[in-house]
């Protein structure tokens, strides 16, 4: 039998986090809203704790996160954007407003942003346009974080493709290659396969 990768193993986490928020005692789940206003509080111990279970609660806290991307604060702005990366592909509502993100102001938070579209692999299609904007962004970081979430979101971001193929030919990017390599479909990491054009 295979080991479990790291990542599964912390979904598992997840998974029983959110069925012990949900069933635990017989008590209803928590308000989103209540949540995202303790992430909010500046409190690190409170704002920890609610991100947790923010997280395991999943969908039902996207449509408060993603109105938290729209806060005048870029603190706030970032919060939600880790908090939404913790959910991966459970915070597939969120792909739009993550998408408006990569142009933002602070580039910690359109880096940020990226990251979470990456954690949702494929359910990030409704960020591709966006995510191809953010491959002309000036700091590298972002771009480099946004060719990553194209990789990830596979053979559903095929029409980034033109805009990797242009970047590769700038300049040497491996990064974009191998992106081009999974929106394609062929192996990646230690495979060789057809050089990318």
């Amino acid at each position: 039998m295979r080991p479990c990768s790291p990542r599964i193993l912390g979904g598992l986490a997840l998974l029983a986090a959110g069925l012990a928020v949900g069933c635990g005692r017989g008590e209803a789940p928590p308000d989103p809203a209540a949540l995202v206003e303790e992430l909010k509080s500046g409190d690190a111990a409170k704002s920890g704790e609610a991100r947790l279970q923010l997280i395991a609660l999943g969908e039902p806290a996207v449509p408060a996160l993603a109105e938290m991307l729209a806060s005048a604060s870029p603190q706030e702005r970032l919060l939600a954007a880790t908090t939404l990366w913790g959910m991966g592909p459970r915070a597939q509502a969120a792909a739009p407003a993550l998408g408006g993100v990569l142009s933002d102001p602070d580039a910690q938070v359109r880096v940020t942003s990226a990251m979470a579209l990456e954690n949702m692999g494929p359910s990030a299609r409704e960020a591709v346009p966006a995510l191809v904007g953010a491959l002309r962004d000036p700091e590298r970081p972002v771009r480099q974080a946004a060719v990553k979430a194209l990789g990830a979101i596979g053979p559903a971001a095929s029409a980034a493709l033109p805009a990797l193929t242009r970047e590769i030919a700038r300049e040497s990017w491996p990064e974009a290659e191998e992106a081009v390599r999974r929106i394609r479909g062929v192996g990646s990491g230690g495979t060789s396969p057809e050089p990318v054009p």
